[in-house]
């Protein structure tokens, strides 16, 4: 029953945290002409607000268990866009826009890039043993 609550409590926050994702997308929508400024501004005020909720929930013992499923694993998961994030950046290298996609990289999570890359090997090793990389 407790597993339930838990599952219950971060799928509300997730439910709302996408939703706060949606709406920062359509706001920043008319800066994104050259960079996912939506995926860039969720990221990072994701990380900044995961670490205030870790400060507040391991440093002071002010936000209980069930209070940081809410908001960091739930609000932030499903806020915070890391697949958006790769998507475009490889859309970006596509298109030979090294210097916008470079800046992009820069700016968020290196580590998540390479995470990216290594999905898609192991995708392909195990789903598709013929063919390149992107097939």
């Amino acid at each position: 029953m407790k597993i339930l609550i838990f599952a219950t409590i971060v799928g509300l926050g997730g439910f709302a945290g996408s939703i706060a994702r949606y709406g920062l997308s359509l706001a920043f929508q008319k800066y994104s002409i050259v960079m996912p400024m939506g995926t860039i501004g969720a990221n990072i005020v994701g990380c900044f607000m995961i670490g205030v909720i870790a400060h507040f929930s391991t440093g002071t013992g002010v936000l209980s268990p069930e209070m940081r499923l809410l908001l960091a694993t739930g609000f932030c998961g499903g806020f915070t866009t890391m697949s958006s994030f790769v998507y475009e950046s490889a859309q970006m290298f596509k298109s030979n826009e090294l210097y916008y996609a470079g800046l992009y990289f820069l700016i968020t999570i290196i580590g998540s890039f390479v995470a990216f890359f290594l999905g898609l090997f192991i995708a392909h090793l195990i789903f598709n043993r013929s063919g390149g990389l992107w097939n």
